[in-house]
């Protein structure tokens, strides 16, 4: 009796969560080249002088020659009226949602008389808020962050974070709080800021913008998440974040727009203003101003090192899942094929009047497979059967990846072709899984008495190839490999049949 089997493979799309890197700010050599120099009068009223690319340049205030990014200030002379020449810089690109991680070894916190800060701003202030992801003042030891914004807008501590709130309304003109004070979280981990984050060469912020909620996260030195590491960052997997803005606040209309900064302030309406009540600063000098006029070695330390700024845009990524199915004549067993799990779906519509290995293609894959490794884009053009979802190692056909742990489980197949445009396609044959994907050993289950019911089953089928000859699956169709032939093959042939379907990657359950 004919026998003949196939397999169709439906590759069905789940979106999760994803991240994909959009800048990377110190890569390639142009960090500052992607910001602007603010070189204006401060904003808050600070006794710093800002001044431009090259005046920082040529005053060693900034350097990007080594691996890290360096921003720092004059520690050298005795200022003018003017005040502490220092460095400002402005992202030129904005961001409305994303995640912002940040590895620095060293900030200019902890120091008298010091505002440094990293935070996002956006336009026509408040109205696009602010997020101050690292900021404190003079000899503070831990991290303060802060959410500015006008009306409209408040925080709630809902047990999801393990910062505390100090102020919960976000409205920089709120009733009841300081003038612009916002809503602020604040945490007791001296690791966080200054001179504890230094001594332990600094660590990991990582900020968290949606619609939903602004997370902010800290990872000392040591114990930063192998994801971020390795450029896939996945902050489902961190725990609980150091401060969360959520709440009573609308994020999208409320924060907008966002321009990363770094800057370092001198005195001003923040440090200047505490100035006095600051013991151990206070002490050193008569004003804030006066300390910082006349002090210049003590801003030695007053530096950002950057090891990398990168910003990931927030979206959905497409995992595949793979149902097979097989149509056998007479056989008490079904093919099962276990293809592994990819970042991308291969949209793919059946031709009906071409061979079983040939596709109408619409999409690539966007992302290395994941459990292979294989580049995005496959080193072949599209055509019949290069453009496999699974991409070629060798051009053999040979089967060499390990298997996964279990196959997926057959199902019966539909009684019709799949219509051209559905998304789903015929599964690559058995000769034509590739070096890269295959399992080398697929589940496989042969009772002692399966040549027998075996040699009925294909009784009207035999490889018309020996098995220990190579070929190439791209200029050779699986129906030329499988075609049928009219008579009845021996038992040894059936098991070398057999063989070469393990050698394939395809076994029998």
């Amino acid at each position: 009796m004919a026998f003949s089997t196939f397999l169709l493979a439906l590759f069905v799309g789940l979106s999760v969560a994803g991240y994909t890197l959009e800048d990377d700010y110190t890569a390639g050599g142009n960090f500052f080249d992607m910001f602007s120099f603010f070189s204006g009068a401060d904003p808050t009223h600070g006794y710093v002088n800002y001044v431009d690319q090259s005046i920082a340049s040529q005053n060693g205030y900034i350097d990007a020659s080594s691996d890290k990014i360096y921003i720092g200030t004059d520690a050298v002379n005795v200022t003018d009226s003017s005040g502490r020449n220092s460095v400002r810089l402005t992202s030129n690109k904005s961001y409305s949602s994303g995640l912002v991680i940040l590895d620095l070894d060293h900030m200019p916190g902890g120091i008298c008389d010091t505002w440094p800060a990293f935070w996002m701003v956006g336009p026509n202030w408040p109205s696009a808020g602010e997020i101050d992801i690292i900021e404190g003042v003079n000899s503070q030891s831990t991290n303060a962050m802060t959410l500015h914004t006008g009306a409209g807008c408040s925080i709630t501590n809902n047990n999801a974070f393990s910062g505390s709130i100090t102020t919960d309304n976000c409205d920089v003109n709120a009733s009841g709080q300081s003038a612009n004070a916002g809503c602020s979280i604040d945490t007791s981990n001296t690791q966080t800021y200054g001179a504890g984050f230094n001594a332990n060469n600094g660590g990991v912020y990582a900020t968290n913008y949606d619609s939903s909620a602004i997370s902010v996260y800290f990872f000392p030195r040591g114990s930063i998440p192998s994801d971020i590491t390795s450029g896939s960052p996945d902050p489902s997997s961190w725990g609980q974040p150091l401060a969360q803005f959520q709440g009573g606040c609308d994020i999208a209309s409320k924060i907008n727009d966002q321009q990363i900064v770094f800057d370092l302030a001198f005195c001003g309406d923040w440090a200047g203003e505490v100035w006095s009540s600051d013991s151990t600063c206070s002490a050193k000098a008569s004003t804030c101003n006066d300390y910082v006029q006349n002090n210049p070695a003590a801003f030695t330390d007053a530096y950002w090192s950057i090891n990398s700024l990168r910003v990931y845009s927030i979206g959905s990524t497409t995992t595949s899942n793979v149902a097979s199915y097989s149509m056998a004549s007479t056989s008490p067993s079904s093919v099962s094929v276990a293809a592994p799990f990819s970042t991308s779906v291969w949209a793919a519509s059946w031709s009906p009047s071409a061979s079983p290995t040939t596709f109408a293609v619409s999409s690539k894959p966007s992302a290395p497979f994941l459990s292979t490794g294989v580049p995005a884009t496959p080193p072949y053009p599209s055509g019949n059967a290069t453009d496999s979802p699974y991409p070629s190692g060798s051009g053999t056909g040979l089967a060499s990846a390990p298997a996964p742990s279990a196959p997926i489980a057959s199902a019966p197949l539909p009684s019709a072709p799949v219509p051209s445009g559905t998304g789903s396609a015929p599964a690559i044959p058995p000769s034509s899984l590739s070096a890269a994907t295959a399992p080398t050993s697929p589940p496989e289950t042969i009772p002692s008495s399966s040549a027998t019911t075996e040699e009925t089953a294909m009784s009207s089928e035999a490889p018309t190839q020996t098995q220990t000859q190579t070929y190439n699956w791209q200029t050779h169709s699986w129906t030329h490999h499988h075609r049928q032939q009219q008579y009845t093959p021996s038992p040894q042939a059936v098991r070398r049949h057999l063989r070469q379907h393990k050698r394939h990657g395809v076994g029998l359950v």
